[in-house]
C-alpha cells in the first residue's frame, strides 16, 4: 500500500487596497487573462475549530462564492508552495511596499 498523495497547497501574498493579503489555494497557474495569475480552490481554516479568527472570517466573506481569482502580477509579492495551511489573513499595511515603476503606482507629473 502506498502513502497517501498530498495535494499541493500554495500561500499567496499580495497587496490590495493598501493592505497585504495572505491566502491559501490548491490551484495556481497562468490564467486566461494576460498579466494575471489564476487562483482556484481557496482554502480557509477548519470549520470544526472552536476558536474563530475574525480576520479570517472577514476574508471568507470577501471571497465567498469566488470560484476563480485573477490576480494581476504586479500585485503579487510572493507565491510559496507549502506543506501546511495557515490562517488566511490581512498581514498589514503596504506603506513599505513599492509598486514597480510605471505599473499601478502613482504617476509623477512634471
Amino acid at each position: 500500500m502506498s502513502a497517501p498523495r498530498l495535494r499541493k497547497l500554495f500561500r499567496l501574498t499580495f497587496h490590495q487596497n493598501g493592505q497585504v493579503y495572505e491566502l491559501y489555494a490548491r490551484k495556481v497557474g497562468s490564467g486566461e487573462l494576460p498579466g494575471c495569475l489564476s487562483v482556484e480552490e481557496l482554502v480557509f481554516g477548519s470549520r470544526s475549530s472552536l476558536v474563530v479568527d475574525p480576520s479570517e472570517e472577514k476574508l471568507k466573506a470577501e471571497f465567498d462564492g469566488v470560484s476563480r481569482l485573477h490576480l494581476p502580477l504586479h500585485l503579487l509579492l510572493r507565491v510559496d508552495e507549502v506543506r501546511q495551511e495557515g490562517p488566511a489573513r490581512i498581514v498589514g499595511e503596504t506603506a513599505k511596499v513599492l509598486s514597480f515603476p510605471g505599473v499601478g503606482g502613482p504617476e509623477k507629473r512634471a
